[in-house]
């Protein structure tokens, strides 16, 4: 202790200098990720297609691919950009709208293996201006094979390649004209080293033994053509379950389909027509007038308000409907119930789908695989809730590739599960068939 300092402060010296020795040493940013060639201007005429065409087609190696959406602002699936990268010929950046399709460039790169992270959200996108793959690589599915912890491009960029990369423009209105030259940079940079990428976590899947799985999983996505309809997709409202009964649902059902029919023809993702808090709202009201739907709380706003009418004549429909053409409570038609209520309704086949879960994590496991990819949720549910005959590993095989298994994932699972099923009770003793 110096003459100047008191005992205090000589004390909180020694303290400070403990804690000091004991924090965490802060972990550096890593840098961030920068384009190598400087960013061209968006190819938008049909010269500037021709050059680029040429130059990919002229190159050599995978092609990188990435599309830009505005889901969160249009109704359709289309893309608004289209990044392609190939080494040999650099980045392009792509409009497609202005052109009728992208054909020639589909053309130019239809022997080469695509690079996409995430394909089943662009593959369709893609799929509409005339380009489909022959051979992909998905680097995103390939983190989860590896059952890498997070498989955002962004983590994968960080984790795999010691680089930073910002994703502050993935929810923007891609439809916007001209696009802002923050979000081409943005864009630009999705596609930069997917090709490396590509290439570490391929030398993985060799490693693990995982590469034949990868491949099973890249061949099922070329023939990948959306989710399946859904036959009563307004059931899919959020909060749903706040509409008490059948009149209540017979609304909901009339102003979701009201609503998409306003959304597809102005091209504008419906919940910035009416959000689903409105409907819930209007349907649990009941409205008898014009006057009385006018005065609600989501009424106020200056959107929904614009389609008043429409909203109106929805209700009125659903209040005039007879009982009989009212939907049911709780009645499904995309597969086996929601698993909470399966104890109560179908109790061997919550025994059932115990059984199998604990089978399918026990092998996920065993194989550093997530469970999910081994065998999807909705497959095994349907396994469980409505099972083979016979619970053999033929059977049981033959359910998993209906369900859209591939061979891997059969082989790994098909024995186990049916021994599984085997081991519970083998008919569900099922107490109504309304799903919920």
């Amino acid at each position: 202790m110096t003459a100047s300092e008191s005992p205090d402060q000589a004390d909180d010296a020694v303290l400070n200098e403990d804690e000091s020795q004991n924090e965490e040493p802060v972990t550096p940013a890593p840098p961030r990720l920068e384009l190598r060639e400087p960013l061209t201007p968006v190819v938008e005429t049909q010269v500037a297609l021709d050059e680029i065409t040429k130059a990919i087609a002229a190159a050599a190696g995978p092609v990188a691919l990435d599309a830009e959406r505005a889901s969160g602002f249009r109704y359709s699936q289309r893309a608004y950009l289209v990044q392609i990268r190939r080494e040999g010929a650099g980045s392009a950046l792509i409009d497609p709208i202005a052109f009728d399709d992208l054909s020639q460039l589909n053309e130019a790169i239809s022997d080469a293996e695509w690079i996409l992270h995430a394909a089943s959200q662009d593959l369709m996108c893609f799929a509409e201006i005339g380009m489909r793959p022959k051979a992909l690589f998905d680097t995103e599915l390939a983190g989860r094979l590896l059952n890498l912890p997070r498989v955002g491009l962004a983590t994968l960029v960080e984790t795999q390649l010691g680089r930073s990369l910002a994703k502050e423009h993935s929810a923007a209105d891609w439809s916007t004209r001209p696009l802002p030259a923050p979000w081409l940079h943005y864009a630009a940079l999705d596609v930069e080293v997917l090709i490396e990428l590509r290439d570490i976590l391929h030398d993985q899947l060799v490693e693990t033994g995982k590469r034949d799985w990868a491949a099973q999983e890249f061949e099922a996505l070329l023939s990948f053509t959306g989710p399946s309809a859904r036959q009563e997709p307004w059931r899919r409202t959020s909060g749903i379950h706040k509409a008490r009964g059948r009149r209540a649902l017979g609304i909901v059902r009339s102003l979701w389909e009201a609503r998409d029919a306003i959304a597809a023809d102005r091209d504008i993702t419906p919940g910035r027509i009416l959000p689903d808090s409105a409907i819930l709202e209007i349907a649990q009201a009941m409205p008898k007038d014009l006057s009385t739907l006018k005065g609600l709380r989501s009424m106020r706003n200056r959107g929904p308000r614009r389609f008043l009418s429409q909203w109106h004549d929805a209700v009125e429909q659903a209040m005039g409907l007879a009982e009989k053409d009212l939907p049911t409570v709780g009645q499904r038609f995309d597969g086996p119930p929601p698993p909470r209520s399966w104890a109560d309704k179908n109790p061997a086949a919550a025994a059932r789908l115990g059984a199998c879960r604990e089978l399918v994590a026990r092998i996920a496991e065993t194989h550093n695989l997530p469970t999910e990819n081994l065998i999807s949720p909705g497959a095994l549910r349907a396994l469980a809730w409505e099972p083979p005959a016979e619970h053999t590993t033929e059977a049981v095989s033959a359910a998993l590739a209906s369900a859209g298994a591939r061979q891997w994932q059969i082989d790994l699972a098909a024995e186990g599960l049916a021994t599984a099923l085997d081991a519970s009770p083998a008919e569900p003793a099922k107490k109504d068939s309304d799903g919920e």
